[in-house]
């Protein structure tokens, strides 16, 4: 019993470290909330939408928009084309603790307008593939040109339309994953307005909240406060609902594999406490004779049960949690080819209802492990116990 709970909450609290590892991991780029359109046209009205998010207790941040591919051409790799995910936003949202911000390992987060030539950041892979970096000391920064496929489709069709390259001076190089390092860019919003020809829709509003965990709350406001025909809300979990949910399953997988420990160390204990009953036949039979009623003869097996259950439950507690707060801070067990990972070690999150769940599933089997033997002892006839063993 105490090795199945120990195993419990030992595996329970590794799946939940890679859940929360994995979740912060995207929500630095993924928002706690995301306001789009049902149709592919975007989202009019922003400032309308921007201070009905507003208004919702706990979001402390709100950030329209625009997304969307272009190819990326640099005069130094003038054979070498691109295709990124561009993204326009506003600089006012990019506090000092947003993780695009502190993520940056050259440079500068800054995508605003300066001696007429807007800026651009990218991700360091991207820039060490293409051979480009921002300016430092006596070096000028690097230029790269964006072409969308919606501003080509215009020119071929208006000869007398403006040029639908535009130029960016490279700014800063941010680090986050590889899949946002090699495929994602970022402007200021009306730069990429102009880029895909948006006019003044956005592709989108990002929402940020204090406690990301009240995601479902904030969306359940905003569908009281929004058309459902013509908004769509998504909160974190939807945005990668596939992964989460395949994660979810395997930790309710592993969870039902090892709680097999437990069903089998409540089997033992009905063995165990069938063969006292036999052992004990004539005890039991002296009690019901002194006046113990089948109450009482139930009350003590039950109780032995439950010590039974208590004592394996709480070695298992203590022995888990242990384990789980060992690796917690000092990382004793580490991955293996861990420089392939972003960590180095089993990440490990406890987490109490977990805790709870088990420990309450492991005296539960126990007390009720313990049900058909006391209903056996309870059934002995006191003459006959007496006069069989005598």
């Amino acid at each position: 019993m105490a090795l199945g709970v120990a195993a419990l909450i030992v595996v329970l609290s590794v799946l939940n470290g890679f859940f929360d590892f994995v979740r912060d991991m995207l929500i630095s780029y993924d928002p706690h909330v995301r306001i789009v359109s049902v149709s592919d046209r975007g989202l009019q009205k922003v400032d309308s939408l921007v201070s009905i998010a507003e208004a919702i207790p706990g979001v402390i941040q709100v950030s329209p928009y625009v997304e969307g591919k272009a190819m990326l051409r640099h005069d130094s790799q003038s054979d070498v084309n691109k295709v990124v995910i561009v993204r326009g936003i506003e600089m006012s949202n990019m506090g000092e603790d947003n993780n695009l911000v502190t993520g940056i390992t050259f440079g500068t987060f800054d995508v605003s307008r300066k001696n007429g030539r807007p800026g651009i950041v990218l991700g360091r892979r991207l820039g060490e593939r293409l051979l480009i970096a921002p300016g430092g000391g006596t070096r000028p920064a690097s230029r790269v040109a964006l072409l969308s496929a919606s501003g080509l489709i215009r020119s071929f069709v208006n000869v007398f339309s403006s040029s639908p390259i535009r130029e960016f001076e490279v700014r800063g190089l941010f680090h986050l994953e590889s899949v946002y390092d090699e495929s994602h860019v970022f402007i200021d919003l009306k730069e990429a307005q102009r880029l895909f020809r948006t006019g003044r829709t956005v592709s989108g509003i990002e929402i940020r909240l204090e406690d990301l965990e009240r995601a479902p709350e904030v969306k359940a406001a905003l569908r009281e406060r929004l058309d459902a025909s013509t908004y769509d809300i998504l909160t974190w979990y939807d945005l990668q609902k596939s992964l989460y949910d395949v994660m979810r399953l395997e930790k309710y997988g592993a969870s039902l594999i090892l709680a097999l420990i437990i069903l089998v160390a409540a089997f033992n204990i009905v063995g165990s406490l069938t063969m006292i009953v036999i052992e004990k036949r004539r005890d039991v039979g002296v009690l019901r004779a002194m006046g113990a009623s089948q109450q009482d003869i139930k009350k003590i097996f039950l109780l032995e049960g439950l010590f039974i259950g208590v004592l394996g439950s709480g070695m298992g507690l203590v022995l888990g949690l242990g384990i789980a707060l060992t690796q917690q801070y000092f990382k004793i067990v580490p991955l293996a080819e861990a420089e392939s990972f972003l960590i180095d070690a089993y990440p490990v999150s406890i987490q109490f209802a977990d805790v709870f769940v088990v420990t309450v599933i492991a005296l539960g089997l126990c007390i009720l492990a313990s049900v058909y033997p006391a209903r056996r002892a309870a059934s002995i006839e006191p003459a006959e116990a007496i006069r069989v063993q005598g």
